[in-house]
């Protein structure tokens, strides 16, 4: 008979490495990895060979970056999502997607189970599995640090480590990178080691070292860079009068951002297991994109759409940080997105200095700024008479001259 088939997303470093050989003894069976290519660079480095010689029976390593750039990032973009006030969402959402091609590589292959090497305390496991329950409800997942007997093997990374030079596995695990990270297009995180101390200056000189895409603010140019961003439909399609795909507008702004040392965040943000955990990010050039798209809604925007949308953020952002990517209610949420982003259409300029993204001018041919209505002087269109004001602000007092009637008889 033939042997069963599971598919790994696979990266390379010691845990999915060790998962590898250790799904393969425990459940004899065929392992193909997957590796998607979202923006990790050198990170792919001799990938391939590494699988083969780890036991994996073939590999993928597909290049998902255009579809990451305009089918996750925009649409996320397009609705202004931020978790709790600060992060991108730059781990979170990358995972449907790795694991929307997971499944596809399933089906086509045969397999009967996908794997991951999530941890049980992270957010990551459930991004993952969820997408899996939306997409292909009969394949199983299998999480192996969710698992006892997984757990009583390698109960520290010394384990593990062990485990890999018993097998002829390379690693490069070391105490010189006391954190792990997680690199792609849109940004890279920094977490755990010795930044689980909430008090641990990360900005400090001494860890320098540890940022990748961008220098420190203060170490950034004295002088100040102005950019353009064009945008169509909510899309930005240009920076500095150069057309670009998606993919290559996130690529130009991570270059630009990461030398005016923009992007930078350190947040302590709540999983959705339920903990609070410390998280550092670098996010360059989704921070330039962020600033400019909200600029270019401000003149473009109907007011109600805006604030509609908007009381929707919270709401879409942690669908998509907590792995609901291709649940209904996000899709819905989407389709109105879409809708609001119809006319955001125009041109932004910006002032980047010293991890600072400053608004310098905004133009559209769709804009519903009109400086003759707006203006304090003499109103040439007449479409406003200020007369207008006092009924409107008598009417709405109404409801509050009541309420405080009322609770002024209380108190005789």
């Amino acid at each position: 008979m033939a042997k069963e088939k599971i598919v790994l997303a696979y990266s390379g470093g010691l845990d999915t490495s060790v998962i590898l050989k250790w799904l393969k003894e425990t459940y004899d069976a065929e392992i193909i990895a997957f590796t998607a290519d979202i923006g990790q660079k050198d990170e792919l480095d001799g990938l391939e060979e590494k699988a083969l010689k780890t036991g994996a029976s073939k590999i993928y390593i597909d290049d998902l970056r255009d579809e990451f750039a305009k089918d996750f990032i925009n649409p996320m973009f397009q609705a202004a999502a931020l978790y709790e006030g600060q992060y991108l969402l730059g781990t979170s959402i990358a995972r449907p997607l790795i694991a929307k091609r997971m499944v596809e590589i399933a089906r086509a292959e045969g397999a009967t189970a996908i794997a991951h090497g999530a941890t049980g305390k992270g957010n990551d496991q459930v991004r993952f599995e969820l997408t899996a329950a939306a997409l292909a409800p009969e394949i199983s997942v299998i999480a192996p640090w969710r698992l006892e007997e997984f757990r009583e093997q390698f109960p520290g990374r010394a384990e593990m480590i062990a485990y890999a030079e018993k097998h002829g596995i390379p690693v490069t695990a070391s105490a010189a990178k006391p954190y792990s990270t997680d690199r792609n297009l849109l940004h890279i995180s920094f977490e755990s080691g010795m930044l689980e101390d909430p008090w641990f200056d990360a900005a400090a000189d001494s860890n320098k070292d540890m940022y990748v895409l961008s220098v420190a603010p203060e170490d950034a140019p004295d002088q100040a860079e102005y950019i353009e961003l064009e945008f169509e439909k909510g899309d930005c399609v240009a920076v500095n009068g150069a057309k670009l795909t998606p993919l290559q507008v996130m690529e130009t702004l991570n270059e630009i951002g990461g030398k005016h040392g923009i992007g930078r965040v350190d947040m302590v943000e709540n999983r959705f297991v339920g903990m609070k955990s410390r998280g550092v990010y670098e996010t360059p050039g989704g921070t330039i994109l962020f600033t400019a798209h909200r600029k270019m809604e401000s003149l473009t925007m109907d007011r109600d759409v805006m604030h509609l949308r908007d009381s929707l953020i919270s709401k879409y952002a942690s669908l998509v940080y907590n792995g609901f990517w291709f649940a209904p209610e996000r899709l819905a949420i989407q389709a109105l997105v879409t809708e609001s982003q119809k006319n955001v259409s125009g041109t932004v300029r910006l002032k980047l200095y010293k991890g600072n993204v400053i608004g310098a001018g905004v133009k559209s041919l769709v804009s519903l700024y009109n400086p003759d209505i707006a203006t304090m002087e003499a109103d040439p269109t007449k479409a406003y008479d200020q007369g207008d004001a006092t009924g409107f602000i008598h009417l709405n007092a109404l409801r509050l001259k009541v309420s405080s009637g009322v609770e002024q008889n209380a108190k005789k």
